[in-house]
């Protein structure tokens, strides 16, 4: 038992160092990941560990000195990493008041402002992984194109069926390759389907298999089908905000940013697909700059496996695929969001993607830097998200607010 105290305890120290400072690869990122958002549960697992290591004698002699010196290091870093947690709630709100305004809740529905709770859900982070609300439904794998699971998507809604709701498109990661609509987003769409938003999850073409652009055309397409059928569900097709993260982060600004582009709508050239509001995730915004060894990794990627073709000779492609390049005076609200510590999509393009679209655009642009967030930070409930989801949630009630005050299109409950 002793040498297993030792064992467990420079395991947690181990894990604790790395999810403090990761390092900018796969392996790093997955434990630091875990470690940092599950940063209570592990805490008490810890101290469950140590007292049933204490009750058993195992803690003796110098192995035990060195195991209790790692528990102490593990222990002080999960409460640091909790307490980082919890700055995230200050965070966001300082980033929406700078864009925004001091007095921005003022100028959201008050029917919309009187739902916002800013207090963390202890009772959900119990059993983070089983993400269900009991008062939103779910309508699953509706077809919306011609390339069979693929163009599948879920709609979430409330159970009691509104009418005439704000939609939210919810874009799954996955770096273009892996993942579809059953394994990411429900933290926020959960919320925001229970707050009386229609919710929508969509499937796209993956590589190797299918080549860019069709990620975005798909995603497109299920914008296109939620202007023609999402009332059938309650949803109001001219109201769409999208949010995603990672690939997904990608897609939604990339989205937002080529509105009713027809070289990315084949076959639905005349479909409408503006987006009144963006929220990307940690996202990729640009594969031509390569100064860093992840984002020279990443435009490896999308040379051999997602573009399909050479840097050097197809330079305007990568630059037509990154969000950097595309910013525009017409672009939509924008939240972006984004940790400091993220492994896989290094925050410096997410500052400079901010810096540039903020130079043009016409419209709000709001951005949240958490740190201590690493990739992917929002794929289950935790202490980080649940701020980042509630944050989100202002962001879109505002912007919904504003819209409504311009263009009354909501039924009459909706604006007052």
């Amino acid at each position: 038992m002793s040498k297993a105290f030792l064992i467990s305890s420079l395991v947690f120290a181990v894990l604790t160092l790395n999810a403090l400072r990761p390092l900018p690869e796969t392996t790093s990122f997955f434990a630091s990941w875990l470690t940092m958002e599950l940063a209570p549960q592990n805490l008490v697992l810890n101290l469950i560990l140590l007292g049933v290591f204490l009750a058993t004698g195992a803690i003796h002699g110098t192995g035990g000195t060195i195991g209790l010196a790692a528990e102490a290091l593990t222990v002080a870093g999960l409460l640091y990493m909790i307490a980082q947690s919890q700055r995230a709630k200050r965070i966001m709100e300082a980033a929406l008041i700078e864009t925004l305004g001091p007095d921005y809740a003022s100028r959201i529905l008050p029917h919309r402002a009187a739902r916002h709770d800013l207090t963390v859900p202890w009772r959900q982070l119990l059993l983070p992984f089983r993400m269900q609300h009991p008062d939103v439904e779910k309508v699953s794998n509706i077809s919306f194109g011609p390339y069979g699971k693929k163009n599948r998507l879920d709609v979430y809604r409330h159970k009691d069926h509104p009418q005439g709701a704000p939609v939210l498109l919810f874009v799954h990661g996955g770096g273009w390759t892996i993942s579809n609509k059953d394994q990411q987003g429900k933290p926020i769409m959960l919320h925001f389907a229970s707050r009386g938003w229609v919710c929508v999850a969509t499937n796209y073409r993956l590589s190797p298999r299918s080549a860019w652009p069709a990620h975005l055309e798909d995603v497109k397409r299920a914008t296109a089908w939620i202007r023609g059928n999402i009332s059938e569900y309650g949803g109001d097709p001219r109201f769409i905000l999208i949010t995603g993260g990672s690939a997904g982060g990608h897609l939604t600004a990339i989205a937002a940013l080529t509105p009713n582009d027809p070289e990315y709508q084949p076959g639905f050239e005349e479909a409408d697909t503006t987006l009144q509001a963006a929220i990307p995730f940690y996202g990729v915004y640009d594969f031509v700059d390569g100064k860093t060894l992840t984002d020279w990794g990443t435009r490896r990627m999308m040379e051999r496996i997602v573009i399909k073709k050479s840097f050097k000779e197809h330079r305007i492609e990568f630059e037509k695929a990154s969000p950097i390049y595309r910013v525009n005076p017409d672009a939509p609200p924008f939240f972006v969001i984004h940790g400091a510590h993220d492994s896989l999509a290094p925050v410096s393009a997410a500052r400079r993607f901010v810096a540039k679209l903020r130079s043009v655009s016409s419209q709000p642009l709001v951005y949240a830097e958490l740190p201590g967030g690493q990739h992917a930070f929002d794929v289950f409930p935790s202490i980080r998200s649940a701020h980042a989801i509630y944050a989100a949630e202002r962001f879109a009630d505002y912007v919904l607010s504003a819209w409504l005050a311009e263009h009354e299109s909501l039924p009459s409950r909706d604006r007052t």
